[in-house]
Order: structure tokens, then C-alpha cells, then sequence
């Protein structure tokens, strides 16, 4: 008697490089011949990929396991697989701490999924889990076959794994490894792939997109290169650069942003800080004067270009005088957007052994006056844009009937939308439209004309 293929549920946690292995997972789940289910109350198997970057990942992570763990041989799947970035930093403890868990699978065991959630022939519930844990491998994995989780017309794609920053507050390279890049004839072939899907806006991503091709896989030509490479690719309109490390973002590079048609005038450009003292501890590479060059250099080479920046807010040691200096930054650049996260005590990391930590309460309240200054810094923006004219890509419809979209300086997931009020369209048409006023940090805009869809059949 042939058995029934398995029902597996997903649940992808983390950020857009978490999702690119999770889409890839799927891929390779379905070609195994697995259903892929939404109800997670009729799946024999449920795949959680993790983020462990953070203490509150972490903690979302391990809420999520043990939600399923409880479920088992209830009223939920029985087996529970955990993936990801958690499974690769706390392989040694997080059986002990999270028990019931059936298999895990580390980042460099992406390809052993299907394995895992099969499980081991003639095993039972009571034999020992299955664990796919390899050290760092190194050559990057490609992500060709996803099943992709976001909407058909935008997707991302990841030129480069690991980082060799070794920034004093982040656990990525104990995480990821260092820094591999994969060849510019790979990257071209899932853009094709992904454009043939219907994507057409694609984001750039990588713990660090500007030093593409600068390590130990050289790519002539860097990311300079690979940006006028995809500008060439027919039916990809939006190529977006996220990620970019600033003492890393040439000038051939912004040169590409502006030369090519189809590359966004838009760069996500960590920042962290901007006092000199905080910088050096963070190792950031770059202190106060040579990061307003550069942002000076940013706005001349590509006019019009919208920038984002993130922020850490109570770092181990930021006295008063560094924080307002950081606070008035913000109040004097003009971002175009704008997050920051209060600083996460990571015990395996550099900051996290240094002394003058700050408490909780210190760092949110530093949050919530950064915010409040980037709030009027956007709003300010906004209003200036009423009358101007821009197109606007299609992402959906509001609750309120309104058209949501975005321009070229809106990225997906992370920043603010466009309104559109009145429009016959549907997601992956590209409009052109008036900005009429805002709502909050949002634009409002009516269309004035109605570009051709662009969604491939």
C-alpha cells in the first residue's frame, strides 16, 4: 500500500535572507513530493526556520516550538522539525532547553530538510532526534526552485552569505561564517528565474551587498558589475540594493545606481551610530566625518535617491552627550526612512563582555526619542511631496478600498506606502500617480494616468 504524501506547515521566521531558505526549503519539499499546507491543525509535519540574531528572536522562536511541541499526537502535527539560524548558534544546548523537538536542521543543512522531515526509516517517537549540524561550509548555497512566499511581483535575491565585519555586537559570522559571494552568471540565473515567475522588483540582499566580490571570491568588477548586469535583464523594472556596509559603498557603485534605468535610486544603509567613541567600539570602520562624505557623496551622485538608514540606541557605555549627538543626527540628515533597535546584550559577543551596560529602561526610552525625531524628520518629507508626480508599483488593496503601492524609495516590507485613491489595478501594475497629501507616514495620491501591467502572463 503506497503511503499518503506528507502535509507540512511552515512557519518562516526572521529577515528576507531567513525567507530566501525557507522558499528554498519549500522548493525542495514539494519536489519531494510533500503538500505544502496553510492549516497548520491537518499537517503531519511542521518546518519552523528560526532567526537567533537577537534575545527577542529568540524568544519568539522558542514560544513557537513549544506552541507545536505541546500540539503533538493532539490536535497538531506529529513531528516538529526546527531549521535555521537558532538550530546553528545554540545546537549544543537547545535540546535540552526545547525537548520534543523531532529534528534539526543547522544553515548549512538547508539541502537535508526533506530528510528531516521524513524522518528516519522505521524510527519511532521514543528514538533520539535526527540532527543535521555541519560546520560552516564553504561555498554558498544557490537558491534556484523556491517556493516563494511573497506576493508574485517582487521577490529577493541573495548575492552573498556570512560577514566578515566582525562588527563587536553581532553574531552573524559565529552564525553564518564569513563572507562567500556567488558568481555573477549564478545571480543573473535566478533573477531570470525569478523575473519568468513574475517578479519584476528584486532586492539585493546579504549581510553585506557592498563588499560583494571584494573577499576571498573575487568577482571582477563587484557589485558595480552585477548591478549593470541585471539592468539588462527584459521584464525586471526594479533592481534594489539593501544591506549596504558604508566603508564599502564605492564609487562604482553609486555610479551603477545612477547610470542604470532599472537599479532604484535607493540605498539601505546601516549606519548604527554616529559619535566617533561608539563607533570604534562597535568597529564599524568608519567615524563621523568620512560617514557624512559619504552620505553627501550619496545625494550628489544620485539626485533625487531615498535613503534608510537602522540605529542601535543604548550601546554598553553611550553616555547622555552620545546619545543627543546621535538624536540631533538624525534631526539634521533627513532620512528617508528610519528604524532603530535598542541594543541587544548578546553574551558570545565583544559588547556583550563590556561593562556600562545600560538597563532596559534607558534603551527605550533612547528609542522612543530617536523615533520621535525621525517621526517629524518624515512627516516633513511627506508634506513636501504634495503635487509632486512619480510612478508607483501595485502591491495590493487596503481594507479601505484604497490602492497600495510604492515608489521607487519605498521598499518592500520595511518601509512606508503610497495610498492610491480611485485606481482600476491590480498587483505588479505599475501607475502613475499625484501625491495628494499623506496619512501618518504614508502618501496619499491620486493616479493621473495608468501605465500598462507589467506582471508577465
Amino acid at each position: 500500500m503506497t503511503e499518503s504524501p506528507k502535509q507540512v506547515a511552515f512557519v518562516s521566521l526572521g529577515c528576507a535572507k531567513n525567507l530566501v531558505d525557507s522558499e528554498k526549503m519549500l522548493g525542495q519539499l514539494a519536489e519531494a513530493g510533500c503538500v505544502i499546507t496553510n492549516d497548520e491543525s491537518t499537517a503531519d509535519v511542521v518546518v519552523i526556520n528560526t532567526c537567533g540574531f537577537l534575545e527577542a528572536s529568540r524568544t519568539e522562536a522558542d514560544e513557537i516550538i513549544e506552541e507545536f511541541v505541546g500540539k503533538k499526537d493532539k490536535d497538531g502535527p506529529s513531528r516538529v522539525v526546527v531549521a535555521g539560524c537558532l538550530v546553528q548558534r545554540d545546537r549544543k544546548t537547545i535540546l535540552d532547553r526545547l525537548p520534543g523537538v523531532d529534528a534539526l536542521v543547522g544553515v548549512n543543512n538547508r539541502d537535508d530538510v526533506v530528510r528531516a522531515v521524513l524522518g528516519r526509516s522505521g524510527a519511532t517517537p521514543s528514538d533520539s532526534p535526527d540532527l543535521y549540524l555541519s560546520d560552516y561550509h564553504p561555498f554558498i548555497q544557490q537558491d534556484t526552485g523556491r517556493m516563494r512566499l511573497t506576493p508574485r511581483h517582487y521577490s529577493y535575491l541573495r548575492i552573498s552569505e556570512g560577514c566578515d565585519q566582525k562588527c563587536t555586537f553581532c553574531t552573524i559570522p559565529a552564525i553564518r561564517g564569513q563572507m562567500h559571494c556567488k558568481p555573477i552568471s549564478t545571480i543573473l540565473d535566478e533573477a531570470r528565474e525569478l523575473v519568468s515567475d513574475g517578479a519584476v522588483e528584486i532586492s539585493l540582499i546579504g549581510q553585506d551587498t557592498t563588499s560583494y566580490g571584494l573577499g576571498d571570491d573575487v568577482v571582477p568588477g563587484g557589485l558595480g558589475k552585477l548591478l549593470r548586469e541585471l539592468n539588462k535583464i527584459d521584464g525586471l523594472e526594479w533592481a534594489r540594493l539593501m544591506y549596504v556596509y558604508p566603508s564599502t559603498l564605492s564609487d562604482e557603485i553609486l555610479d551603477a545606481i545612477s547610470d542604470c534605468e532599472h537599479v532604484c535610486n535607493y540605498i539601505d544603509i546601516p549606519l548604527q551610530h554616529i559619535n566617533d567613541r561608539v563607533l570604534k567600539s562597535m568597529h564599524r570602520r568608519i567615524d563621523r566625518r568620512d560617514t557624512e562624505h559619504l552620505l553627501e557623496k550619496i545625494r550628489s551622485r544620485i539626485p533625487g535617491v531615498a535613503i534608510r538608514t537602522t540605529l542601535i540606541a543604548g550601546f554598553p557605555g553611550e553616555t547622555d552627550a552620545e546619545f543627543e549627538e546621535l538624536r540631533q543626527f538624525i534631526e539634521d540628515s533627513s532620512f528617508d526612512a528610519l528604524g532603530v533597535f535598542p541594543y541587544s546584550l548578546e553574551p558570545d559577543t565583544p559588547a556583550g563582555r563590556m561593562k556600562e551596560q545600560l538597563s532596559d529602561e534607558i534603551k527605550k526610552e533612547r528609542v522612543d526619542a530617536l523615533m520621535l525625531t525621525q517621526q517629524a524628520v518624515a512627516f516633513s518629507l511627506a508634506d513636501q511631496r504634495e503635487g509632486r508626480c512619480f510612478d508607483v508599483l501595485v502591491d495590493g488593496i487596503a481594507e479601505t478600498g484604497q490602492i497600495v503601492a510604492r515608489h521607487e524609495g519605498q521598499a518592500p516590507g520595511v518601509d512606508s506606502v503610497t495610498l492610491v485613491e480611485r485606481a482600476d489595478a491590480k498587483p505588479g501594475d505599475f501607475l502613475s500617480v499625484r501625491c495628494t497629501g499623506r496619512s501618518g507616514y504614508d502618501l496619499v495620491a491620486s493616479p493621473t494616468q495608468v501605465a500598462l501591467p507589467v506582471v508577465n502572463p
